[in-house]
């Protein structure tokens, strides 16, 4: 991979791959990287034990991280939960 990212993107990167729901063409559309490049980062940022959890999760089918795997349309890259929150605070329930 030659492209170069700096902390807070690999991190963000990382968060994003690791996270079940968010689909490897929402890190394609913020990044611009594939996902055998996405592959290639976590290989060389995470532990190796920690990096065949994540690859066994992602292929056992449990994983949404295409999506062709769901069921529903996606419209936009938002979380459910960030309709509740506000200026960085969680608003009272």
């Amino acid at each position: 991979m030659n492209k170069n990212f700096t902390i807070q993107e690999t991190d963000r990167i990382i968060e994003m791959a690791w996270e079940d729901r968010t689909p490897f063409e929402a890190i394609r559309f913020q990044f611009g990287i594939s996902e055998a490049e996405v592959i290639e980062l976590m290989r060389s940022e995470l532990k190796e034990s920690s990096f065949k959890l994540w690859r066994k999760r992602v292929n056992s089918g449990v994983s949404q991280k295409h999506l062709k795997k769901r069921s529903e349309e996606i419209q936009r890259f938002k979380s459910s939960r960030q309709r509740i929150i506000s200026h960085n605070k969680i608003s009272k329930r």
